[in-house]
């Protein structure tokens, strides 16, 4: 009996307790909706599909052409102690950049501006961080020749030197098969420009804008939204995400500031000595950004993240939450594309 009593006094003590207890289960927080037809109408108003080719009317590409410009772009023999070649600035396997802030011409001696990649650059309004030549055949040319890059004396020099590769007569024969004398500095540098024509890196950002709404994940909309919201399209926007205008750089405060870049750079001021120009640089393409750092022309600044925080600062006047810009990051890293096996001189052609 005595423990029969004492049962039921402590099963109306448990009793008692939990009636006391006003805790209710919490709630289960729902997160945010993602309106993605929303998102996509707003994507599509701003950036387009990749271009299957590119090209120029100018130098029509020919499988000819683009061997020669291969060869060419892989070999050493273009600089004058044979140390450089575009590859070495414009690594294929680096997503056509070499990942230094500025990059060692054939003497040892360091450029004064960051080698910008070479993929996909065959569609930018024009060539190098200030745009002083117009395409891409017009900017192989120009390292060559360039004594702190290339350091070849002349163009007779090089055509020369090339004269006595056997593969070389053959490879320029074979891609200008009407020119009574292939062996040009135009032919050279168009045929370079062809290949690089075919660097094309298409990433799951063009399977998304061409309607599968999956190709993109939750994670990378939420950070396309916030791109897009926050203003970055004024300038990055088209089917580059940029490298379709020139524009300032520090808007709204001196870019050296908060880049903490060891010589001001007055950009297309050096070029044209028009005021409007000064401090004003060709707007970067987004694509493969995050393997192409260290960023802006002169490098200054290796972390995406930091890039994407200045960048709202000195041309928005914005300051970005940690949040907004981790999200812009996770979408930056969706334009990470696919190199074609073609780009490589130890893959199939």
């Amino acid at each position: 009996m005595k423990k029969t009593y004492l049962f039921l006094i402590s099963l109306a003590f448990v009793f008692a307790i939990s009636c006391n207890n006003n805790e209710s289960p919490k709630p289960e927080v729902a997160e945010p909706s993602i309106d993605k037809e929303a998102i996509m109408t707003q994507a599509t108003n701003f950036f387009a599909v990749l271009p299957a080719e590119d090209v120029n009317p100018e130098n029509p590409m020919t499988e000819m052409k683009i061997a020669l410009g291969k060869a060419l772009y892989y070999d050493n023999r273009l600089s004058k102690d044979e140390t450089q070649s575009c590859n070495t600035c414009h690594n294929t396997e680096t997503y056509g950049v070499d990942n230094e802030p500025t990059s060692k011409g054939d003497n040892g001696g360091l450029g004064n501006r960051n080698s910008p990649t070479t993929f996909n650059s065959g569609l930018h309004i024009s060539q190098f961080w200030d745009g002083r030549n117009k395409d891409v055949e017009e900017q192989a040319g120009g390292p060559i020749l360039n004594p702190v890059e290339m350091a070849i004396p002349n163009e007779e020099f090089i055509l020369n030197r090339l004269k006595e590769v056997p593969e070389y007569v053959e490879l320029f024969a074979a891609a200008y098969p009407e020119d009574e004398d292939p062996f040009t500095y135009k032919n050279l540098t168009w045929a370079i420009g062809a290949f690089e024509r075919t660097l094309l890196t298409p990433s799951k950002f063009d399977d998304y804008l061409a309607g599968n709404q999956d190709a993109l994940n939750d994670e990378e909309l939420i950070g396309l939204k916030t791109f897009i919201d926050v203003g970055c399209t004024t300038c990055h926007s088209g089917a580059l995400l940029g490298g379709s205008m020139h524009m300032k750089f520090g808007l709204s405060t001196n870019y050296w500031d908060l880049t903490k870049s060891s010589v001001i750079d007055s950009g297309r001021y050096h070029e044209t000595h028009q005021e409007a120009d000064l401090f004003v640089f060709k707007v970067p393409s987004l694509r493969n950004i995050e393997m192409t750092y260290p960023y802006f022309h002169d490098g200054s600044v290796v972390d995406l993240g930091d890039a994407i925080q200045i960048m709202a600062k000195t041309e928005l006047n914005k300051e970005l939450s940690t949040d907004e810009v981790a999200q812009i990051n996770v979408f930056l890293k969706a334009l990470t594309g696919e190199v074609p096996s073609s780009a490589f001189i130890s893959r199939a052609n």
